[in-house]
């Protein structure tokens, strides 16, 4: 029989030997998921993250994705581990986490085709877009008042140009995703500019304060890349936003601002004047824009089909209907609006996203904005009423 000390004892090397397996657990969880770009770091199980020993997150590498029932994933990806690859059933995959799924989404390719044969995975999708693949060019028309292709230009102030698709005119049975874009930039011998750009983007038409601004390099979201083409002064921008942050599309403005380290005779120059090729100092701040080029694909719509969904529960709104005549419908139109508006850009912390299915409703279907309001809120009461869902939080953009 054990005594009170032997028992004692006992519990005390188990804790001891549980304790040497954690601590084990923990250095190889944090050799293999905190040891990266030379830096190191301790990994937390309880926050899946890193704590890195510079303060920086350099050392972060991915942390392979959670596989288990319900949300969970089914299977990690294997184009990036940390994010899911396939769901269990009932939940639906958006970039790389897993949702639950209201209605048969199959349902809704007949209003939107979602789906295409362009919908590559990432390391794919990322290949074709490096070589330029013309399967995923989008014909735009390019729109400047200030510069022209081809042509150089004093870039020190501000230039503004568009690439626009006019959709409501020319291709009112699609909408139209944007995956990548890309600039081809010359610039003189010995050039002191560099180029800034900043995108604008109208998802479907509208005014300029009707679009949203691409965050270059905040909340994941990528930046431009810059590759210098052999035996010549010209460079290939690109933007590769691929199935992650791809987004829907009408119009792209796009503004040029250059920092340049301005020669002491052009301080006072209004840069206002022609170009001067045969001037040294001049010569050495121009540039031109060679060629511009939107990716990306087109989806069919059926406005007509839409619009009839939607007056529905417009109507089933204002007539005070039992939303239960209705929930096909209704859950229909949630998993659009879902869709879509999954769409958006990145947002900031605790920042709602932005509502572009809203702009859809505007500029594609012309309802004005007492009907979008009647439309968004009538989808928000079946979601907490009924399906006792949180509240669909979205912030104005249209």
């Amino acid at each position: 029989m054990l005594k009170d000390h032997d028992c004692q004892d006992e519990g005390s090397v188990i804790k001891k030997i549980h304790l040497s397996v954690m601590q084990w657990l923990n250095r190889v969880q944090s050799f293999l998921y905190c040891n990266e770009n030379g830096f190191w770091g301790t990994f937390l199980e309880s926050q899946r993250t890193c704590v890195c020993h510079t303060g920086v997150t350099l050392c972060l590498r991915p942390i392979p994705c959670v596989i288990g029932g319900n949300n969970s994933c089914a299977m990690c990806s294997l184009a990036n581990i940390s994010q899911c690859g396939s769901c269990n059933k009932g939940y639906k995959l958006y970039r790389g986490r897993c949702e639950p799924q209201n209605v048969d989404s199959e349902r809704s390719e007949q209003f939107i085709s979602f789906e295409t044969d362009l919908d590559f995975q990432d390391l794919e999708l990322k290949y074709l877009l490096q070589k330029m693949d013309s399967r995923l060019y989008i014909h735009t028309t390019f729109i400047s008042n200030e510069i022209r292709l081809e042509t150089f230009f004093d870039p020190r102030w501000r230039k503004r140009m568009s690439l626009t698709l006019k959709s409501n005119k020319n291709r009112m049975d699609y909408l139209h995703m944007i995956i990548g874009l890309s600039m081809k930039i010359c610039q003189m011998r010995n050039s002191s500019i560099d180029p800034m750009f900043f995108v604008y983007v109208n998802p479907f038409s509208g005014s300029h304060s009707e679009g949203w601004s691409m965050p270059f390099g905040e909340h994941g979201y990528p930046r431009w890349e810059k590759v210098r083409l052999q035996n010549s002064q010209c460079f290939n921008w690109t933007l590769l936003l691929g199935n992650r942050w791809k987004t829907f599309f009408e119009t792209v403005h796009i503004y040029l601002r250059s920092r340049a380290k301005i020669p002491t005779g052009l301080r006072n120059d209004t840069g206002q004047g022609p170009v001067d090729l045969a001037d040294p100092n001049k010569r050495q701040i121009y540039i031109k824009i060679s060629d511009i080029q939107v990716f990306g694909y087109s989806l069919r719509f059926n406005a007509d089909l839409l619009r009839s969904a939607v007056q529905q529960v417009n109507q089933s709104y204002t007539q005070g209907t039992q939303f239960y005549s209705s929930s096909s419908v209704m859950l229909l139109l949630l998993d659009i609006r879902d869709r879509i508006n999954r769409l958006a850009p990145p947002s900031a912390p605790g920042k709602p996203q932005l509502d572009l299915f809203s702009c859809m409703l505007k500029h594609r279907l012309k309802l004005n904005n007492s009907e979008m309001i009647r439309v968004n809120h009538a989808l928000d009461m079946y979601s907490t009423e009924i399906l006792k869902q949180s509240d669909h939080l979205t912030a104005k953009l249209c």
